[in-house]
């Protein structure tokens, strides 16, 4: 970072929220000042030793995978989802027309820095009907949503240039460097200090920290006495099968979102990030090993994998569901001393899955270093019931999901921050302030970051013109 300490906007964070507001306050404001500061590394050396070496996660600090320019969707496969129905909640901020606005706004810029112009989910409308006729018969409901896939190598890439042009533009970006507390005066912002003590001043400051920095914010949220809202904890496992069981449906919508509502408790189940022909993958989480997936541009594997995940929303007295979900997923890296996979059908019978066994398995596992174990000492009875239960249904409209050879990767958590209270314009009562991203609690998805920093950066240019 340059000596300057003053600026006119400060931004913790640089995932996808973070760098969207600093392209938009560029486009109005050139000659605006204004600062980046991720706790991550930069782009170019964002490398998980569990691949370069094949060491197996080592608990580096913080994760290259989930922190770091880009934010944690760096290296996720990049999917940029056309609709307002699914990807976080921003529309209750701005208005389901707004937002639908901004999504084809932020897309518009992803596609001029590099994004392809296919879009899967648009043609097809018979095949996409047919599939959600199948879906209802096995209680299960489609949400349609356009894709646009950007792929792991191209996300990458696409990034690369979106920093390349904020650096000639004079932003300054400080990698490394972590912030330890927002600074506030008479109820109005005016910086931030790091972990080393510096101190950063802004008239104006966004916080966009992602999940990784959701508990932190949450804290933060506390010493400014700003309200929070608790959002639900999503907690499962990582599916992965071969990529013909699934083709079917990959090929017309690549991302099958569905929802489901479990017989046993009503528990809301859905599917989240559908990676065809792609990799299972460990993510470090400030020492807690979880289980995500990829699917790359360039890079072709014979699986397809997606998560499925049991959504719980807590009520009084419990107040901290990222806490409940680190419990879960501490259980398996205890057990299993970071992802246990498991072979449905072990599940089934009541078995621990061993080595012996997953060898026998048809389905080759992208991830090698997970350990083979039995999630059932793993998962609560009500989660693992809606995993099951979500899997015959998923059979109905592609028979082979509940397969005994079908692999399960336990824990995959999303740790949802606490959602601040936010006015329409994204600010908290500490005037000035701004919260955007998955890390608010605000979104859980590419677009609405992106078009939540958007939101942010816009109200700024309101004060200032």
């Amino acid at each position: 970072m340059k000596k300057q300490q003053q600026y006119d906007v400060v931004i913790v964070g640089a995932g996808p929220a973070a760098i969207f507001a600093a392209l938009e306050l560029l486009t109005a404001r050139p000659d605006m000042k204004i600062c980046i500061v991720e706790k991550g590394r930069d782009i170019e050396h964002r490398t998980c030793p569990s691949k370069t070496a094949g060491t197996g996660c080592i608990n580096c600090s913080p994760c290259s995978v989930l922190c770091g320019w880009g934010g944690a969707g760096a290296f996720s496969d990049g999917k940029i989802t056309l609709s307002t129905q699914v990807g976080g909640m921003l529309a209750n901020y701005i208005g389901e027309k707004h937002l639908e606005d901004l999504i084809s706004y932020v897309d518009g810029i992803y596609v001029k820095y590099g994004g392809p112009q296919l879009v899967y989910g648009l043609a097809q409308e018979d095949a996409i009907r047919e599939i959600e006729r199948k879906a209802a018969f096995a209680e299960l409901k489609l949400i349609p949503a356009p894709i646009r896939h950007l792929g792991t190598g191209r996300c990458q890439e696409i990034l690369e240039r979106m920093r390349d042009y904020l650096i000639s533009k004079g932003v300054d970006i400080s990698t490394g460097m972590g912030i330890k507390n927002l600074l506030a005066q008479d109820n109005v912002i005016n910086g931030v200090e790091s972990e080393d003590g510096q101190l950063i001043r802004g008239r104006y400051v966004i916080v966009a920290p992602g999940r990784e920095g959701a508990e932190w914010l949450s804290k933060q949220a506390q010493r400014h006495n700003i309200k929070t809202a608790v959002n639900p904890v999503d907690i499962g496992v990582r599916v992965e099968l071969p990529a013909a069981v699934m083709e079917h449906l990959t090929r017309v919508i690549y991302e099958s979102k569905f929802i489901y509502f479990s017989k046993s408790f009503d528990d809301k189940v859905r599917t989240f990030c559908m990676n065809p022909y792609g990799e299972v993958v460990a993510e470090n989480n400030s020492g807690l090993i979880t289980v995500n997936g990829h699917s790359h541009a360039h890079k072709k594997t014979e699986n397809t994998n997606f998560a499925i995940l049991v959504s719980k929303t807590f009520t009084e007295p419990f107040k901290d569901p990222i806490s409940y979900g680190k419990y879960v997923a501490s259980l398996a890296n205890l057990l299993g001393g970071g992802v246990i996979v498991q072979r449905l059908g072990d599940l089934i019978k009541g078995q621990r899955t061993n080595a012996e066994r997953l060898n026998k398995c048809l389905v080759e596992p992208t991830l090698k270093d997970a350990t083979p174990g039995d999630l059932s000492l793993v998962f609560p009875y009500r989660h693992l019931m809606g995993i099951v239960e979500m899997l015959k249904a998923l059979d109905v409209i592609a028979p082979g999901v509940y397969s005994k050879h079908t692999l399960l990767y336990g824990v995959e958590v999303k740790f949802y921050s606490s959602r601040l209270e936010l006015t329409g314009e994204l600010e908290t009562r500490i005037k000035n302030l701004f919260a955007a991203g998955d890390g608010a609690g605000v979104t859980r998805g590419l677009a609405q970051a992106s078009a939540a920093g958007v939101v942010a950066a816009r109200s700024i240019l309101k004060r200032e013109s």
